[in-house]
């Protein structure tokens, strides 16, 4: 259902935002940005980048009101009193021009348009009054009231009529685009089913998605959409995941990995334990993020609403000089005549335009992101993107698989120490790192027995242990380096990943591991070339692997051998050479760059709660060709903005002088002041429809 709008006041009796950017806003479910706080850590609330854009994620701006459109009834009624005061305007122009009624005259002629005017005009009129009061004089309510009332007292009612419901319309235009808008990302992200199957006490029930506690076994036939995150407690089972990441690649699970709400189970029975309650998984996360992402004002929002505030008092100020003025220096000054010229220059002077199609836009470049695959949590965003002159990139996860595999094992003694791959096997099993998994299925089964103690991980380096009272490190050779262990091979002429292995602060041998490159990753780099942005790889792998990696992608500048404070240097110096520069990594290891970079860009951000609360932009199928595509979005939505703020200023700068030199009636006025404000809505809505290639 549709329900009536209102407007919020501050305690200064100022509204706190303009009706038409704040139905853009509650129509985009903002409200729910108090209501879903709790999710939010203090990091994504206000966390300021050091040397990059600010990340305040603002709160509730105090409206507790919602549009949304259920059906062709929903719609009838939005556009019930506009289509009530078209049918009285179209038949009272009849018998004013075409059937000539004696009848229709004076008293009787006003009462009729009167009632054309009121279904369209009490609202406008209410809100202009509450407005009043609260001690907001120059809102867009209270011009078009004084606009159109003034028509009336000058006996040009048609006109009159036509201006408030043009407006009306305008309104109605523009919740149907904002509400098809949030029903198009919702579509593409709300794959929660509204059911669970749980078992409790030996017996299975179906209860509603979000009774389900922490700790419920969820039962999960063939075919069924998970509703919660949880832990897989079966052996093994497999799963669709196109509604996390647009793949529908069957994904194995095995028992204990973590399985995501939206998944769909393609096989056998499964049984899942819940881990998150209903509100807190990740795919309510991330529709939470887009939802809200409009809260996020991009610089031009945030311009034309500073604008909006200065703007309307001095147009209405100078519709009074228009009026009055003119009278002490034209002779055959006739009060009516210049009162008319004051109305219509009120009528176009209305910001509507402006503050209904820029949020729009921004919301538009949004919807069209998540319908990529791409979600972005602000229209700042999106400008930030648009002026993207360099971008970033880690190796490992973005530009390749991320899956390792064992190449090659060289041991200086494996008959001395034949346990020495199994003790290499524990340790990396103690880490998340995708060697881990390569060292593991090269290996085979832990050997869980051994006395592994004092595991510990040295950052950029590897591991280290102790394992029957003697010293145990693994990992590249620096770590080596950094424990004095001699070894007889030179690193840079091992063209693959490297694993150094050391026991008792003996040398034992390395084994080398490759990733492959990401199919689509050479084209994304040839993508971003084109657009005009310059492509560098900064890596903790070997310099030999990051820069082959490089050269095969035709990536300008590539840095290996990089440890965390390393990269934060380099990236430092990037910085200086370009004024916008974004980073795309898994958001998490990479913190420090992330914090120093214009816009942070996470591949395969599902995996990580830190990554959807830390990153600006998230891209789900981790696909590097949707890096190129963000950035499209992103100046095609800003071209757009920037086209209704021309198109606007420029027909109603033209307008206004025809208006104020009597050239220009009310006709033209409504064209300037409503007729801009639908092609405006029609233009940034068009940004949803645009398809951007990878």
């Amino acid at each position: 259902m549709i329900k009536q709008h209102q407007h919020i006041y501050n305690e200064a009796g100022v509204c706190e935002i303009c009706s038409q950017t704040a139905k853009v806003y509650e129509q985009a479910n903002a409200r729910n940005r108090a209501k879903n706080s709790a999710l939010k850590t203090a990091s994504s609330q206000k966390h300021q980048h050091e040397e990059g854009h600010p990340h305040d994620h603002s709160e509730d701006d105090g409206h507790d009101h919602e549009h949304s459109l259920d059906g062709n009834s929903s719609l009838f009624k939005l556009f019930l009193p506009s289509i009530v005061s078209l049918l009285l305007l179209l038949l009272g122009l009849g018998f004013d021009n075409l059937w000539t009624m004696p009848w229709f005259n004076g008293n009787l002629r006003l009462a009729w348009y009167l009632a054309a005017y009121l279904p369209v005009g009490l609202p406008v009129l209410k809100d202009a009054v509450k407005s009043i009061k609260k001690g907001n004089f120059f809102s867009e309510f209270f011009l078009m009231g004084i606009a159109t009332l003034g028509a009336f007292a000058i006996a040009e009612y048609p006109e009159g009529v036509a201006v408030m419901l043009f407006y009306a319309v305008g309104e109605s235009f523009q919740t149907l685009a904002v509400s098809r808008a949030k029903s198009n990302i919702k579509k593409l992200l709300d794959q929660r089913p509204d059911e669970a199957s749980i078992i409790r006490d030996g017996k299975t029930l179906t209860i509603k998605a979000k009774d389900v506690k922490i700790g419920d076994i969820i039962q999960l036939k063939p075919g069924e959409k998970l509703g919660l995150d949880g832990l897989l407690i079966s052996d093994t089972a497999s799963f669709n995941t196109a509604a996390l990441t647009g793949e529908s690649k069957p994904d194995t699970k095995n028992k204990g990995e973590q399985v995501l709400a939206g998944m769909i189970n393609l096989q056998s029975l499964a049984q899942i334990e819940v881990t998150t309650a209903y509100a807190d998984s990740k795919l309510s996360k991330i529709l939470e993020l887009v939802q809200n992402a409009s809260a996020q004002k991009a610089a031009t929002e945030l311009f034309i609403s500073k604008f909006a505030r200065i703007y309307t008092p001095i147009v209405v100020f100078l519709a009074i000089a228009i009026c009055f003025i003119p009278y002490f220096f034209v002779q055959d000054y006739v009060f009516k005549d210049w009162l008319y010229r004051s109305l219509i220059f009120l009528v176009v002077s209305c910001p509507c335009a402006l503050v209904i199609s820029i949020p729009l836009g921004y919301f538009g470049g949004i919807g069209a992101a998540s319908r990529h695959g791409i979600l972005v949590k602000g229209g700042n965003f999106l400008d930030v993107l648009a002026a993207v002159k360099h971008v970033v990139m880690d190796k490992t996860g973005t530009m390749t698989e991320g899956v390792f595999k064992v190449q090659e094992l060289q041991l200086t003694n494996e008959l001395a120490l034949p346990n020495i791959m199994d003790y290499v096997n524990l340790l990396e099993s103690k880490s998340t790192h995708p060697v881990a998994t390569a060292i593991h299925e090269y290996v085979g089964a832990l050997r869980e027995e051994l006395p592994l103690q004092d595991v510990e991980e040295i950052a950029g380096h590897g591991l280290k242990a102790t394992i029957n009272g003697k010293e145990l490190l693994v990992g590249n050779f620096k770590l080596l380096d950094k424990y004095q262990v001699a070894y007889p091979v030179n690193p840079a002429d091992i063209a693959y990943t490297t694993i150094a292995i050391a026991y008792d602060k003996q040398y034992q041998g390395f084994l080398t591991i490759a990733d492959s490159i990401k199919p689509d990753a050479k084209a994304s780099i040839e993508k971003l070339h084109s657009l005009g942005v310059k492509a560098t790889m900064l890596s903790g792998d070997k310099e030999a692997v990051v820069r082959q990696v490089a050269k095969e992608l035709g990536i300008d500048q590539a840095y290996g051998d990089l440890l965390p404070e390393d990269k934060v240097t380099r990236f430092k110096g990037i910085k200086v050479q370009d004024q916008i520069v974004a980073f795309v990594g898994d958001g998490v290891n990479d913190a420090p760059v992330v914090a120093l970079s214009d816009v942070g860009i996470a591949m395969g951000g599902l995996g990580s709660d830190a990554t959807i609360e830390t990153a600006d932009v998230v891209i789900q199928d981790d696909k590097p060709s949707k890096i190129p595509v963000a950035i499209q979005i992103g100046k095609k939505t800003k071209t757009i903005v920037w086209q209704n703020i021309g198109f606007a200023f420029g027909v109603k700068a033209i307008v206004l002088v025809l208006g104020a030199g009597g050239l220009a009636t009310m006709w033209e006025a409504v064209f300037a002041d409503v007729g801009v404000a639908l092609l405006a809505i029609l233009n940034a809505v068009r940004i949803q429809r645009s398809n951007f290639k990878n």
